[in-house]
């Protein structure tokens, strides 16, 4: 007998599109792979210089701090006080193994069973699929076309229950690239103080903005805010190191001290080989992550061209990494066959609906930044045969 939790929950979405890479027959081309969020460039030299230092380190090799190594800490709160323009210590700081564990740590920190955490839908699938196995009842909001695949404050408001104890959001979302605007993240978390429950806040994309925007948010001007935000982010899409897995969470103190308790049972301590190479280059690589936010946005503007210039294919939002569109189908054929005919017809390979909540059956999600403009510039003659 298997833990029913864990029974319950699908495969892999990722694996399993990986899979349908073997029925295609090479026809129209190279495969073009949009399923997984993924850079398409490699990694600075630097960067790669100093994970090979690093790496020969001989303390890389030992236990280090549950929390982080300080040095990473010290240099990330520094980091994000630019970034927000708000000071923040290197103790509301804990580095981690991957955002998605830093997900896992959060809710194990603020709910258990008979709890619940609320999410937008569609939903992050790793965030869902967490949440269940770890037995947290899991409450949604919907999104909609008509608002920009955003969420209504009046219906987050309505979704709250007692048992309710956060609100889970992504921004830039995955899997829809809307960017949630600082003035409904400013609405959410008063809403979350209000009712005394946290606001968790992932920003694995924070670092590609669309270029018109200045700061992500202002939520760490909010008096006391460490009773009411756990922001999580991740190292591996702006610094091209996602196999090296290192993620963090900047929230209270006291909330640090509660992750320390959780991560201390699941991996120790964070991997230091990638904390000691990375400490330097949040520093080292800001022109280069700049340039890096201007080449995704320039995938973005040529996605959302391609797209609007479809027939019967229907963009929703875009945004950092991701594109959510409707597909032709929509409503007599169910996304997951959608998907698996366009991986074997065409070599389009992409993520169905399906796998990011009930209702999601019209549509597909694109992940363009692992392609580059000439990949994506072959998207009309594969999507308009198809």
């Amino acid at each position: 007998m298997f833990n029913p939790a864990v029974s319950k929950l699908t495969a892999p979405p990722v694996s399993v599109v990986q899979d349908w890479r073997a029925a295609y027959d090479g026809g129209c081309g190279n495969l073009i792979d949009m399923s997984q969020a993924v850079p398409g460039y490699a990694a600075h030299p630097d960067m790669t210089a100093a994970l090979e230092n690093a790496a020969a380190d001989q303390n890389s090799a030992r236990y280090g701090r549950v929390e982080g190594d300080w040095d990473l800490r010290l240099a990330y709160a520094a980091h994000l006080g630019i970034v927000y323009g708000h000071d923040i210590v290197p103790e509301e700081t804990h580095i981690t193994s991957g955002c998605n564990q830093a997900f896992v740590a959060a809710a194990l920190a603020v709910a258990g069973h008979g709890d619940e955490i609320l999410m937008t839908r569609p939903c992050y699938f790793n965030h869902e699929s967490a949440l269940g196995m770890l037995g947290i009842g899991i409450g949604y909001v919907d999104c909609h076309a008509d608002n920009g695949m955003l969420p209504r404050l009046e219906d987050v408001e309505a979704a709250i229950s007692t048992t309710t104890r956060a609100v889970a959001i992504v921004s830039p979302n995955n899997p829809c690239g809307a960017i949630y605007p600082p003035d409904l993240l400013d609405g959410i978390f008063e809403l979350c103080r209000a009712k005394g429950i946290w606001l968790i806040l992932d920003e694995t994309y924070r670092d590609f903005l669309p270029l018109d925007a200045t700061s992500p948010h202002d939520l760490f001007r909010h008096e006391a805010w460490q009773q009411t935000l756990v922001q999580l982010y991740s190292f591996s899409k702006s610094y091209c190191m996602p196999g090296h897995r290192l993620g963090a969470v900047t929230a209270g103190a006291s909330f640090v001290l509660e992750l320390a308790k959780i991560i201390d049972n699941i991996q120790i301590c964070a991997p230091r080989v990638a904390q000691m190479a990375v400490t330097p280059m949040l520093t080292a690589l800001t022109e280069w992550r700049q340039a890096n936010r201007e080449r995704i946005a320039g995938r973005a503007t040529l996605f959302e061209e391609v797209i609007r210039s479809l027939d019967g294919w229907d963009l929703l939002s875009t945004g950092a990494y991701f594109g959510y569109v409707r597909h032709p189908q929509a409503g007599s054929e169910a996304s997951l066959e959608i998907a698996k005919r366009l991986a074997r017809e065409v070599g389009v390979l992409t993520i169905p609906g399906t796998f990011f909540g009930d209702g999601q059956d019209a549509f597909l999600r694109f992940a363009f930044a692992n392609a580059g403009r000439d990949v994506i510039a072959e998207l009309p003659d594969r999507l308009a045969g198809f």
